[in-house]
């Protein structure tokens, strides 16, 4: 586990005292991709692969797996190399989670296509299920964490930064075989425009969350055919768009 202990003072109740508090573990990653373009970002150093893939669909730069040809990991250094023919698009968006990306690149969201569906109750398990395993947010309070569920397969990763987290469970999905048009992703943290990008280009119908949706993440989630569930607390949720793939008990 990526934690590392560190020296602090705890105060509470009036009270204050010498004591050991864990924190994550990050580290600067540095993708560069066909020797050309390099992208640094701190993140956890583990499933890296994973989330190479994954960034690459989520930021268009690829569109199937035939299309990367190798992915080296060494450390905390990603080497990809990939088909540019994508890169040679002004539709690519090298960065979409900076701020202000998508509003000045996405030119066209292509909408998803699915008649998946999934009961609510799994949802409001589901999120649960996350939390309980998220081990490193439970030891430190530092990390996101992202599940991808498919066929009745759960996997979970954690970051530092939602994005990464989602690109890690994406392209697990990807490098594993999943239809991700008959799988959803479900995370902690805001639904803004960036993060449903990720979903319509990785063909994931439905995203779900704890968090709030932003009208941006709505504009893209009705543009790209995406349903958000958001405020998925207890025994209660929001869902916008789409309302047809979330079935009520």
């Amino acid at each position: 586990m990526k934690i590392e202990e560190i020296d602090a003072i705890n105060y509470k109740n009036g009270k204050a005292q010498n004591a050991k508090e864990n924190v994550v573990q990050d580290e600067t990653i540095t993708l560069t991709i066909n020797n050309d373009i390099s992208r640094s970002m701190s993140a956890i150093e583990d499933s890296l692969e994973e989330f190479a893939v994954g960034y690459l669909f989520n930021e268009n730069m690829v569109n199937s797996m035939d299309a990367i040809k190798k992915i080296e990991v060494d450390g905390i250094q990603i080497h990809a190399e990939i088909d540019d023919a994508l890169l040679k698009t002004n539709e690519t968006v090298l960065c979409s989670d900076s701020a202000g990306g998508w509003r000045s690149k996405i030119k066209q969201v292509n909408p998803v296509e699915s008649d998946f569906q999934v009961h609510v109750s799994e949802l409001i398990d589901r999120i649960e299920e996350l939390k309980d395993n998220a081990e490193i947010w439970q030891a430190t309070g530092g990390t996101h964490v992202a599940g991808i569920v498919h066929d009745g397969q759960f996997i979970v990763k954690e970051d530092v930064s939602r994005h990464v987290a989602v690109d890690k469970v994406i392209g697990y999905g990807l490098l594993n075989g999943f239809d991700l048009s008959n799988s959803y992703v479900i995370y902690s943290g805001r639904m803004p425009a960036d993060m449903v990008i990720k979903m319509t280009r990785a063909g994931v119908p439905i995203l779900a969350s704890n968090a709030a949706p932003a009208n941006s993440g709505y504009n893209i989630a009705k543009k790209g055919n995406v349903t958000l569930v958001g405020f998925l607390r207890g025994q209660r949720c929001n869902v916008y768009n789409n309302q047809n793939r979330v079935i009520f008990d």
